[in-house]
């Protein structure tokens, strides 16, 4: 493509370690943007893109999350697309970004299916996966569209389901256009972009890729949130019970897991997608814990 430079938006910074790793191997600029609050709760991965030599630019506009970093990524691109190229991290964005990210995460969703028969024989009855963007989820939930899966992505719920308290997108939202694509999105009354608000960086955002909203509108998956609390509760219980630390982000699918496992039937099976680690997350949880007084 004779690009000489790489461009990527991030919001818990694990796009952007991914672009900056790429980047430092084929020996190319790269420039991350992302959100001022976001680099304040994600230091662990600002440091990360730093050390791989990519320039992370802070973006203080907005409510500076990650809708706004994706909002100077695309002023960048459209500014040097001759010598550089956008990468984007979620299946949001105009065609052919949600494709291309759904198939190339994909592999997600073919090595559980090939690995769970392997293990037991058959197909898992529910898949469960956060859903922000919602790239995780799409890379797992693809392969399983024609099976007899049950499939639940899981938004933030954040603080409550006032305006500007959560990132329940497909919950609350309306159709909108978003960063160059028509999907469901978070927007007052006159169709301006609301603020949102979770304690998962990866998940503040008020849109959603366009095939989640397809997918929820035919009824193919079921979309549900939970909060905060119940977020931050899964991840101490996976981490004390597994050994798992896991994603804030991935927590919320564990939350959800939790919730209805107790009343499925004998013989029911779940896979829960876990989209990261959460070394990333530990001081953002200590602060949260701090702030109820339940310091461990």
């Amino acid at each position: 493509m004779s690009k000489k430079r790489l461009i990527a938006e991030t919001g818990a910074g694990q796009h952007g370690v991914a672009t900056a790793t790429a980047a430092a191997v084929l020996g190319m600029e790269c420039t991350v943007y992302m959100g001022a609050r976001d680099m304040q709760r994600q230091r662990l991965n600002v440091f990360r893109m730093q050390m791989l030599g990519a320039e992370v630019k802070e973006v203080n506009k907005g409510s500076a999350t990650l809708k706004d970093a994706t909002n100077e990524a695309f002023r960048d691109f459209i500014q040097s697309f001759e010598y550089s190229h956008m990468l984007i991290g979620s299946v949001v964005g105009p065609h052919p970004y949600p494709m291309m990210v759904r198939d190339f995460q994909s592999i997600i969703g073919q090595e559980v299916k090939e690995q769970f028969k392997s293990l037991e024989g058959r197909l898992p009855s529910h898949i469960l996966a956060c859903v922000g963007g919602g790239s995780n989820a799409m890379g797992i939930f693809y392969p399983f569209l024609n099976e007899a899966v049950e499939l639940i992505g899981v938004e933030a719920g954040g603080r409550g389901i006032s305006p500007g308290e959560h990132c329940a997108t497909l919950a609350r939202g309306d159709d909108g256009v978003l960063h160059g694509a028509l999907s469901r999105l978070l927007q007052d009354e006159n169709g301006q972009v609301l603020d949102t608000h979770s304690i998962s960086a990866g998940l503040d955002y008020p849109g959603v890729g366009p095939e989640h909203a397809y997918l929820r509108a035919s009824g193919r998956v079921n979309y549900v949130n939970v909060s905060d609390e119940e977020a931050v509760n899964a991840f101490l219980k996976l981490s004390a019970y597994e050994g798992i630390i896991p994603a804030l982000e991935s927590a919320h699918a564990v939350a959800y897991a939790l919730k209805i496992a107790p009343k499925l039937p004998a013989g029911s099976s779940l896979v829960i997608n876990l989209s990261g680690r959460g070394d990333k997350d530990t001081e953002e949880v200590l602060r949260y814990l701090q702030l109820r007084r339940e310091v461990l």
